[in-house]
């Protein structure tokens, strides 16, 4: 970034941090100095640092429920349809946190210590020892299923523990930084999008709220999977009087338990019109340790000796998985009506899939969560070859098989149509050279080199379809999950077992699916891991996993605690913190550029900045995606009337892009985008590139001419002259004395 070996780090730590050139580290106290002072601020290891990243693979559906959050239309003057939109998403979220915690009771629970436990010829493939004499009446203190309930009640308690631990950590270290302190409401502020509010980037007080409840909801869910199966013997036998009662009173403090977590999570969403600095303290503890408490007293409830208690088929408890996909339906289809009502009242032509793009990615939170379970279910019940897998996982497996036919095929279609399109020379595609003009006259190796050119701009495109993508998974994904849950509840067997009735062809159908969709899930589940263990070990492919997370973790976390912690929270107030500091110490201006998500994350901080210090910030920005997927994707947040405010509050903007590049694209505006730059710099053999010139795409914009034209045309109209440093009063970083010399000096990061 600063094209020089010799650098110092400036400010910062190892995780995020400010360079300079060596010969630039103190260009302020030399008066002599007559040319801007680059300053690279880097981040990349907010999202591909450390090797603990790579297991927030296993966090996914809780990372994509949390980006449909901010996927919501503008809401003019639909602010109570804005609220309800959040709070079905929170809702959905906690849905989430119980189905993961669910699955984890029914593989320890159900499918071990209840099925495989109870059974002598499936207990030798437990990893305990002298497994086999877990199993029959005489199998002394460990015969009691109660008691082997409790004992794997311990993974799911442990999973829910490590998940309130890896949140509260990651808060501490990424979202923990504190925004510069100012008023909600300042002269020129714009009103435009919510990333200007003062407590945007700080959402502490949701988060612990959030954690709280989402921890206690999986300690309930594991005290109900332990106490309830006992609770149903009980009732149902004579027996002990004491322990019938117990079993209603654990019941019932179970069921208000749930109760109050609903009340948590639909209480309080986000407040960002201030720096909100409180803490539910009381909530925060209490309510935790209340569910473990609870938890507690189930383990010993379940492990009370019950004559004639024996482990005989699956585990009772209800069908909860069904009733967790039931809910899941009903929120998705409240939060379609929702955003149906958040169009009408601001709609914008260009937000991907007409401002439904919510809901849809809520689908896919929803489809991944039940994918991620069933498979795990399905592939344990599948090697402990004794234990029956409830009947909606298996029903859900079979529906991968028609998935994976039809996603796979609508991108290849597509794929298929931009070549087409590239061979016929559609509008765009061919070539041009280095000044500008079209390739004309081309022959022999030019034909072949306009055709690939071509192409590359073809596939470009493609990003631009991606709603038409996310549009049919979705709708095939609700579609698939709902005739699974209700095959599941209509005939409470396994497709395969269902279909012993039916012909010959739907019956072979039916097996073949159920078959593959088991196998694909292995299949998958096995390179889910591979890919996991090999970014976690390999930096290189760490990378690749941080692609991901760039845009998925940019946001902060407002529906889901759990999810990979925000790096925005930490870099915004980076930023803003290093130009309110710079600017008063100086009184100078500043150049903001940014590359593909750096430039996302420097309008971020732009729009963070008091009006009068974003008026001496110039934007550069190339390979930007805050149009092309920020503004299409988040339109409340970047749309047009976002990015036509920032344009007037900053003092010049100018943004680069090219035909090839699949991520970046123009903003919109005509004042601010500059045409195409040429890709390649020369498409023929001339005196400057005697060598065939690469297609650069997404990358080394920097190397393009036109980027140090503007760069230097930014910088003119910023200021012309470096002064001499002068002195400030300083009172604890941000409260400097702010001077305004005659010539105030430039700078560029």
């Amino acid at each position: 970034m600063l094209d020089d070996p010799r650098t110092v780090r400036v400010s910062g730590d190892g995780t995020a941090a400010l360079f300079r050139r060596r010969a630039d580290a103190d260009a302020e106290s030399d008066p002599e100095r007559r040319r801007p002072v680059p300053e690279a601020y880097v981040w990349c290891n907010l999202t591909s640092g450390d090797a603990g990243r790579a297991l927030w693979l296993l966090l996914l559906p809780f990372m994509v429920v949390n980006l449909a959050h901010w996927m919501r239309p503008p809401a003019t003057g639909g602010e109570r349809a804005a609220r309800l939109y959040g709070l079905l998403l929170r809702l959905l979220g906690l849905t989430l946190t119980v189905l993961f915690v669910a699955t984890a009771c029914e593989v320890a629970l159900d499918l071990g210590a209840w099925q495989c436990a109870g059974s002598p010829t499936c207990a030798t493939r437990l990893p305990v020892t002298d497994s086999s004499s877990l199993a029959g009446r005489d199998a002394g203190w460990w015969g009691v299923p109660g008691r082997r309930l409790a004992a794997a009640a311990l993974v799911p308690a442990g999973l829910t523990a490590l998940l309130w631990y890896l949140s509260l950590r990651t808060w501490r270290d990424y979202e923990a930084q504190e925004p510069l302190d100012r008023p909600s409401k300042e002269p020129g502020d714009s009103g435009f999008t919510a990333l200007g509010r003062p407590g945007f980037w700080y959402g502490r007080r949701l988060v612990a709220r959030l954690r709280s409840a989402h921890t206690a909801a999986g300690l309930f869910t594991v005290a109900a999977a332990v106490g309830a199966p006992a609770a149903a013997f009980d009732r149902a036998r004579t027996g002990s009087a004491l322990l019938d009662v117990l079993g209603w009173v654990l019941m019932a403090a179970l069921a208000g338990g749930f109760v109050v977590v609903t009340y948590v999570v639909c209480r309080r969403g986000r407040s960002e019109i201030r720096l909100d600095r409180a803490l539910d303290g009381h909530l925060v503890r209490r309510l935790p340790t209340a569910a473990l408490s609870l938890l507690v007293l189930a383990l010993v409830y379940a492990c009370w000796a019950r004559p004639g208690w024996e482990s005989v088929g699956r585990l009772p408890g209800g069908p909860v998985f069904g009733g967790i996909a039931l809910a899941q339906g009903l929120l998705i289809c409240s939060l379609v009506g929702v955003t149906a009502a958040l169009r009408r009242s601001g709609d914008d032509p260009r937000a991907a899939l007409r401002g439904f793009g919510g809901p849809a990615v809520a689908v896919l939170a929803c489809a991944l969560g039940a994918v991620m379970s069933a498979g795990l279910v399905q592939r344990v019940s599948d090697w402990l070859d004794g234990a029956e897998a409830p009947a909606l996982t298996t029903w859900q497996t079979s529906a991968i098989p028609p998935l994976l036919t039809l996603v796979p095929g609508l991108c290849g279609a597509l794929a298929l149509g931009a070549w087409a399109r590239a061979r016929s020379g559609f509008p765009g595609a061919a070539p041009r050279s280095a000044d500008g003009g079209p390739v004309t006259g081309a022959r022999g190796p030019d034909t072949a080199r306009a055709r690939r050119v071509a192409t590359i701009r073809a596939m470009a495109t493609l990003t631009d379809r991606a709603s038409l993508v996310v549009a049919v998974t979705a709708v095939a994904a609700f579609l698939c999950g709902a005739c699974a849950l209700a095959c599941a509840l209509a005939t409470d067997r396994a497709p395969a077992d269902a279909a012993n009735s039916a012909p010959d062809l739907v019956r072979g159908a039916v097996r073949t699916s159920q078959a593959l969709g088991s196998w694909l899930v292995g299949l998958g589940l096995a390179a889910f891991l591979a890919w996991g263990r090999r970014a976690y070990r390999d930096t290189g492919a760490r990378r690749t996993v941080g692609i991901l997370w760039d845009v998925g973790t940019f946001w902060p976390r407002a529906t889901h605690p759990f999810a990979p912690p925000c790096y925005a929270e930490r870099a915004v107030p980076d930023l803003t913190w290093r130009i309110v500091t710079w600017t008063r110490a100086t009184g100078g201006n500043l150049v903001l550029s940014g590359h593909s998500q750096g430039s996302v994350l420097a309008a971020a901080a732009a729009w963070q900045l008091d009006p009068v210090t974003r008026g001496r910030v110039g934007l550069l920005t190339y390979g930007s995606p805050l149009e092309r997927l920020y503004g299409r994707w988040f339109p409340a947040h970047f749309g047009p009337a976002a990015l036509r405010s920032l344009r007037t509050q900053v003092a010049c903007w100018r943004n680069l892009h090219r035909l090839t590049d699949p991520i970046g694209g123009p903003v919109g505006l005509v004042e601010v985008d500059r045409e195409p730059l040429a890709d390649p710099l020369s498409f023929r053999r001339t005196d400057r590139h005697p060598l065939p010139s690469p297609v650069l795409g997404h990358s080394d914009y920097q190397a393009d001419p036109v980027f140090a034209e503007e760069r230097r045309e930014i910088l003119r109209r910023l200021a012309t002259e470096v002064p001499g440093p002068r002195e400030a009063e300083p009172t604890g970083g941000a409260r400097a004395v702010r001077g305004e010399p005659a010539d105030p000096p430039r700078a560029e990061g």
